[in-house]
């Protein structure tokens, strides 16, 4: 065999796996199809990353009605958390159960929120987390504290926050990933979508990854694109088939590729035993496709400036919860500051004016829950990825920048403007091999191991089964924690 353990993906889940099972001495052969990122000179250049797209592969899928688009996903060593926003929240323990909203109600995990706390923590730790477990109305319980203390507001930001605070808002700190004085040395920017060549952002790489390849027992491959996985004829993977025609064997395959392209691989690997695809007896591998439903809202008085650089720190949660005249809505929280090179490039706006407005706006991300769907999905066509986005809960985001847009006309700003995101940014796709204690309705079981192969894993966002409305990167990682800790007990012990 070539290792003993296969992980197909560096993302936020694989990495972090493989930071969990790589004390255990066992062989671990990461495989990823992107490389490294390198530092270069546009790194910090909004006009080459939002208006030229430089880092967005070259890559087209269909959508639902079979037209083409660009999905903005990027392959690379860290996988998409190379740019995120490195929000690292956790689910609150409502999102576990079952919630009503106006679009539907969601059908809860097979685990609660407790039996993840301590993998929630260890994740934290792992990710050198800067938080705060105070002044959020919905913080879930926290066995430990986070290991650093919040990001700072910078001066505008700790104005905006008595503003908020003052109209009756409870703002908290966004729990970040981030060493700022390490991010700011590399240019005066946010770090929310720009990339991360140095280690200012705690991402898969800087994070997990760093943690497993400072072991001997772990190799990483790059530009290594899995074609399929190969099963014999008990239904144990045995292999994954590579691009060029090469096949790597292992004990245990953990798939971590993300949402979209886990469930293609899954489907691809289909043979006659297995005509729907591997592991998708329940016919839910590609279904129930999630993506938050979000939008820009941003406010500005036309006589007053922002003057933040990174901006990135504030959240509101208020609106989260159902109360007893108003459903759950979502969460709110500070996009990294939009300059006029990023506003004039998505929004059309002439430069000067992007410029003018930009200079003046305090920006916000409200997200909301997007419903499991078994229509939306995944599929193949003509060995091409399908994503049939079929967007729910919409009224309840209309209602959530309504009521934001109303709460900081209050807080003082006479200029409100928002734009929902299209189906070109990625919004934190998740769901399309979801969790569950049955086989017949789900993909894996609660330890992210396949109902239908015993030593197939799939570790990544698309195992979740609800999207929950905040930023599922710790979930995923507090995940691989869990499962890795089971991989380890169960299949690699001595």
């Amino acid at each position: 065999m070539d290792a003993d353990v296969i992980i197909i993906g560096s993302g936020m889940g694989g990495a972090t796996l493989a930071a969990a099972l790589a004390p255990t001495g066992r062989r671990i052969l990461i495989l990823e199809r992107g490389e490294h990122l390198q530092p270069s000179a546009i790194d910090r250049d909004p006009d080459a990353i939002f208006r030229d797209g430089v880092f967005r592969p070259d890559e087209e899928w269909l959508d639902g009605a079979d037209r083409p688009f660009n999905p903005g996903n990027y392959y690379n060593v860290g996988g998409n958390s190379k740019f995120y926003g490195a929000a690292l929240i956790r689910y609150r323990e409502a999102d576990f159960g079952s919630v009503a909203h106006p679009g539907g109600t969601t059908p809860g995990w097979p685990i609660d929120y407790g039996e993840l706390e301590a993998d929630y923590q260890a994740a934290e730790d792992l990710y050198h987390v800067r938080g705060s477990a105070t002044g959020d109305p919905t913080e879930p319980y926290h066995s430990g504290s986070y290991p650093y203390p919040p990001v700072p507001d910078e001066p505008d930001v700790e104005i905006l926050r008595s503003r908020l605070s003052r109209v009756g808002l409870r703002p908290s700190p966004i729990p970040l990933g981030v060493d700022l004085t390490v991010w700011l040395s590399g240019g005066q920017t946010t770090w929310d979508a720009f990339p991360n060549t140095g280690r200012g952002k705690m991402d898969a790489e800087t994070g997990g990854l760093a943690m497993a390849l400072s072991h001997r027992n772990v190799t990483l491959r790059t530009r290594c694109t899995v074609e399929a996985l190969e099963v014999d004829d008990t239904g144990r993977v045995i292999g994954a088939r590579l691009g060029q025609g090469e096949t790597l064997t292992s004990s245990i395959v953990v798939v971590a590729a993300g949402a979209v392209q886990t469930a293609a691989l899954l489907l691809r690997s289909a043979n006659e035993n297995y005509p729907s695809g591997l592991a998708n007896r329940s016919d839910q591998v590609g279904r129930n496709f999630m993506n938050h439903n979000c939008s820009a809202v941003l406010a500005l008085h036309p006589f007053r400036k922002n003057r933040s650089v990174y901006q990135k720190t504030l959240m509101l949660n208020d609106f989260y919860l159902p109360t007893g005249d108003r459903p759950a809505l979502g969460n709110v929280q500070m996009l990294g500051k939009v300059t006029g090179p990023i506003l004039a490039a998505n929004s059309g706006l002439p430069r000067w004016l992007a410029d003018f407005v930009a200079a003046r706006s305090f920006d916000f991300y409200a997200m909301s829950e997007d419903l499991p769907n078994s229509e939306s999905r995944v599929t193949l066509r003509n060995g091409k990825i399908k994503l049939d986005w079929q967007r729910s809960n919409w009224a309840a985001h209309e209602q959530l920048v309504r009521t934001l847009k109303s709460k900081l006309r209050q807080a003082g700003f006479p200029v409100v403007v928002s734009k929902p995101f299209d189906r070109r940014t990625p919004s934190h796709q998740c769901g399309t091999a979801r969790m569950g204690h049955a086989p017949t309705t789900s993909v894996v079981n609660s330890y992210c191991r396949s109902h239908d192969h015993s030593n197939l894993f799939i570790v990544d966002a698309s195992v979740l089964p609800t999207s929950a409305a905040v930023n599922p990167a710790l979930t995923i990682a507090a995940l691989a924690l869990r499962a890795g800790r089971h991989i380890a007990e169960t299949e690699l012990v001595a």
